[in-house]
């Protein structure tokens, strides 16, 4: 028998890094339906974004976080932003950006 490589020692000793526990894509998108079947729709919308960004790096990850802060982008920004993860299959986290550029232009916290 194999021994687990992914403990909480082997965190601790600095033996695993984040790509270790990355959740896989297809992991996410499981839970989705486990979380639509389970009558939690806003739940499965969640897992599938999550299913989205588990497809990026790290650093795009954090530029996308950064740039839907408020009063760090522009209206033009986000649609940039949004065309581009239209681009690479990232639809629904699209929307999201989207929907922030038009409720920030509402509540004036576009750059």
């Amino acid at each position: 028998m194999t021994k687990n490589p992914y403990t909480v020692e082997a965190a601790v000793d600095g033996k695993l890094s984040l790509s270790d526990l990355r959740m896989d894509p297809a992991t996410l998108a499981h839970q989705a339906s486990v979380a639509a079947a389970g009558g939690n729709p806003q739940l499965a919308e969640n897992f599938l974004r999550a299913a989205e960004l588990a497809t990026m790096t790290d650093g795009e990850v954090m530029d996308l976080y950064e740039a839907l802060r408020p009063h760090r982008s522009t209206a033009q920004e986000l649609e940039t932003l949004g065309a581009a993860l239209e681009s690479r299959g990232a639809r629904r986290c699209a929307q999201l950006v989207r929907h922030a550029a038009t409720v920030y232009q509402r509540r004036g916290l576009l750059r």
